[in-house]
């Protein structure tokens, strides 16, 4: 490097650490933004394996060193929105009042987390790229055997938290996790009716939610075969008569 570089050099090193500390955050924040949408658009567009880092850095004007000071990989960028919407809920589940039963404070966890799911996906990308982001993940077998994966590690989270709410030994008492397990399975198949649809809102999603928790109860209590489909709210539904 000549005299004259490193004095260029150091001049911007200078004029950087002058920056105001909330403008240099904002501009990586928009860095990192600019990068997670364009990764994701063309992860939906062309292919998650088929896109390279180079093209996603190349259209945001971008080194692939400032790619890796965000991201370690491109699993990570697939996956970041979807781990944002992960822990709002977990955050909202951890806050219930303790007076709730485990399924009651799961249930009003994610009504409650609705609100700030939405300004979260919002912030950084549309609610129609993460619809179809969520499709990309669901039929990309090395995404779906990502997906699964953390999956189970957010229910031996969740499992965990309500042993804890609940004063018991999650290793001892299997109640924790088998309700997880079927909270989460509901969470799993309204995301997937979600992706394959063609309304995109995340009220839609928030509604076909709530609509099949309201059934989880009776889809587990009661006797299906000596009663007809239920498609209301579980406060609809007929007395169901016993097996005998």
């Amino acid at each position: 490097m000549t005299l004259g570089q490193d004095t260029a050099a150091g001049q911007d090193r200078t004029a950087a650490a002058e920056q105001p500390s909330g403008l240099r955050a904002r501009k990586k924040q928009r860095t990192r933004d600019a990068l997670l949408r364009e990764a994701l658009e063309r992860f939906t567009a062309q292919g998650y394996e088929q896109t390279t880092i180079d093209e996603i850095t190349d259209a945001v004007e971008v080194s692939q060193r400032t790619f890796f000071r965000y991201y370690a990989s491109k699993e990570e960028v697939a996956f970041a929105v979807v781990e944002m919407v992960e822990s709002k809920f977990v955050e909202a589940l951890r806050v219930r009042p303790a007076s709730e039963g485990p399924m009651e404070a799961m249930r009003n966890a994610v009504t409650s987390a609705w609100t700030s799911v939405g300004e979260t996906i919002q912030s950084v990308i549309p609610v129609e790229l993460y619809m179809r982001t969520y499709r990309m993940i669901e039929s990309t077998p090395a995404l779906l055997a990502i997906h699964l994966r953390r999956s189970a590690g957010l229910e031996e989270e969740l499992s965990q938290l309500l042993a804890d709410r609940e004063g018991l030994d999650v290793d001892t008492d299997p109640r924790p996790r088998v309700a997880v397990a079927a909270f989460t399975g509901v969470m799993r198949v309204t995301g997937q009716l979600w992706g394959k649809g063609q309304d995109s809102s995340l009220e839609t999603l928030r509604e076909l939610s709530e609509r099949y928790l309201d059934h989880l109860g009776p889809a587990l209590a009661e006797d299906w075969r000596t009663a007809g489909p239920c498609a209301g709210p579980a406060s609809s539904c007929p007395v169901r008569r016993t097996r005998g």
